[in-house]
């Protein structure tokens, strides 16, 4: 197959694409500039550096052009704070622009897609009484993506959502998402205090084994729990700190209550700076605590996700961060795409 990625130099899909090509896809990109300092990319993808928001709709179906598949791997995260609405923000990134992107796939006659999601749609979808979307305009933005995705299927064009959780591995030259947890962890001089619960989890490799398996057999309109490892938080912080020097730490867990009134700080603070995050961070707490595990029957099996080493995947994410902390190194932050 002959794919397209939005986003291909980027920590996920430039796996995807060292998948794929070694499965023997050939494999084309448009990602934002600059490319991360060090980040190895295949070299048979083709590059091309701009911001697809920017170009025309005949732009993008020149990129389309004789592609089977194609791969969104961009949008944004719950990282994000704006000033309100977040959800218009949310909605521009990760609902128009994958509408825009699969109605252009589907009129230059590509039969298979993959979008990037969280694995938060599957607990929305999951535990409706949570009334997840009505509380976090990130997962609200997610749950959305997918039904809009899923309008575009038929019996000539696939579309698969993966249900992302946490993910563990970097690229040389990109800031890990795990550099905020990390300077948490490093205040803690003694004793580490963090909440029960857990999640699941996969290693950048497996990622891009999932995005590759989707590619070649998904048929129609199917959303995919994806999960491999789950882990409880106290055991995935006795890893870190392993990796960060506080491996003597005791690691004590605190109840729900506890993080609650943490996060109402937080979210004072994001009231007086007139700001709203992607997730409402008080009422995150009933996710938090709890244990958000997925099996890997749920979609890793179908997809061909194999074993990886996730402790080595965590340890590399800590000791990265660790390193840009310290030396102030220069590396490409998330960005808008």
């Amino acid at each position: 197959m002959k794919i397209f990625i939005i986003g291909g130099t980027g920590l996920l899909g430039s796996q995807a694409a060292e998948e794929l090509i070694k499965r023997g896809h050939s494999v084309s990109s448009i990602a934002l500039p600059p490319i991360p300092e060090g980040a190895k990319l295949p070299k048979e993808m083709k590059i091309h550096l701009g911001n697809y928001l920017e170009m025309t709709d005949d732009e993008l179906l020149y990129h389309f052009e004789n592609c089977e598949g194609f791969v969104f791997a961009a949008g944004v995260d719950e990282r994000i704070e704006r000033p309100p609405s977040i959800y218009q923000f949310f909605k521009k990134y990760n609902i128009d622009t994958v509408k825009r992107l699969l109605g252009l796939a589907k009129k230059a006659g590509v039969k298979h897609a993959v979008i990037l999601g969280s694995y938060f749609s599957y607990f929305a979808k999951k535990n409706p009484e949570m009334e997840l979307t009505k509380w976090h305009p990130y997962i609200r933005s997610r749950v959305e993506q997918e039904n809009e995705a899923f309008k575009f299927a038929n019996g000539d064009f696939n579309v698969a959502v993966l249900e992302l959780p946490y993910i563990f591995g970097t690229q040389s030259g990109r800031k890990p998402v795990w550099t905020f947890l990390v300077e948490n962890l490093l205040a803690m001089k003694r004793i580490t205090f963090y909440p029960r619960g857990g999640t699941a989890m996969l290693t950048v490799r497996q990622v891009g084994e999932a995005i590759a398996g989707a590619l070649e057999k998904n048929i129609g309109a199917k959303a995919y729990p994806l999960g491999y490892y789950n882990m409880e938080w106290k055991e995935m912080i006795s890893i870190f700190n392993k990796h960060i020097g506080r491996e003597k730490n005791k690691i004590i867990t605190t109840p729900k209550f506890l993080y609650r009134i943490s996060m109402r700080k937080i979210m004072r603070d994001q009231r007086e700076n007139n700001i709203e995050g992607g997730l409402h961070m008080v009422k995150f707490a009933d996710l938090q605590c709890t244990k958000l595990f997925i099996d890997k029957s749920l979609g890793c099996e179908f997809l061909g996700v194999k074993k990886d080493n996730i402790e080595e995947a965590i340890g590399q994410s800590a000791k990265m961060s660790v390193e840009i902390i310290t030396n102030n190194k220069k590396v490409v932050e998330m960005k808008e795409e």
